[in-house]
């Protein structure tokens, strides 16, 4: 495993304007001056999130998914974060995980935000992503995610980094702000949150508190109540470090998930 470099953007997003959305990231992005492994954007990032999949929705070989293979490779990194996906009469919140050769993986959301009324237009996913990077084990998941710990639980160290990608509202980061920590703890891993800034189309303010923390707890990174694009390195050594002064993760329960 080498150090990872990261890439996040804690950005505004545009209501449901999917070129608009793109425009502003693609220039954003033409501002990191530095090369950079892999680079973070949050839930619904061409939209915002919202249920208006009808009007909005992708097919796969959208226009969407085009930038994320370009931005890819101008980047030379991989490029991730989720947007609404069309296949047949179903809608998914799909995170899409894109190379720079233009492969890609993608998950589909497993934990549907019923409060936002999410179940109702969009269809769950069920199976739970580990990809690779630079010898890291990653697993991406998406905002509502990260509050159900025995799907993300990390059996038998099955991965080493935990990305969420979110727009999680200010009026539950306090939340936010304590189960990533959480995360990071129990599953003695990186878990890296990126979530979105600003206000969105229902007039629900998104204050962003963006972090990375490493597998003690420690913070990383974190941005609070601005848009930000930052990039830092994880350290493997510390990750390896501390699974060998305290080997928890053997001594973990071992289930299954019907």
């Amino acid at each position: 495993m080498n150090n990872l470099k990261i890439t996040t953007y804690q950005g505004y997003l545009f209501w449901e304007n999917i070129d608009k959305n793109l425009q502003n990231i693609s220039l954003r992005l033409s501002g990191v001056r530095t090369s950079t492994d892999l680079v973070i954007l949050p839930e619904m990032f061409n939209t915002g999130f919202t249920m208006n999949a009808e009007k909005l929705a992708e097919p796969m070989d959208g226009k969407t998914m085009q930038w994320m293979k370009d931005t890819a490779q101008k980047m030379n990194c991989v490029v991730t974060g989720s947007l609404i996906i069309s296949e047949g009469e179903k809608y998914y919140n799909r995170l899409i995980w894109m190379r720079p050769d233009g492969t890609y993986e993608h998950y589909d959301k497993r934990h549907l935000f019923g409060l936002g009324k999410e179940d109702e237009k969009y269809t769950a996913g069920n199976k739970k992503l580990i990809v690779e990077l630079l010898g890291w084990k990653i697993c991406p998941v998406i905002c509502y995610d990260l509050r159900f710990p025995v799907w993300l639980r990390n059996v038998k160290a099955e991965y080493d980094l935990m990305i969420i990608v979110a727009n999680w509202p200010e009026r539950r980061s306090l939340h936010w702000r304590t189960l990533i920590p959480a995360r990071a703890v129990e599953n003695q891993a990186y878990v890296i949150g990126v979530n979105r800034f600003g206000y969105d189309g229902n007039e629900v303010y998104h204050s962003g508190d963006s972090m990375c923390i490493d597998p003690n707890g420690k913070v990383i990174y974190y941005k609070p109540n601005e848009e930000d694009i930052y990039t830092f390195s994880i350290n493997a050594e510390e990750l390896l470090k501390t699974r060998r002064a305290l080997p928890f993760l053997k001594d973990a329960d071992s289930f299954n998930i019907e």
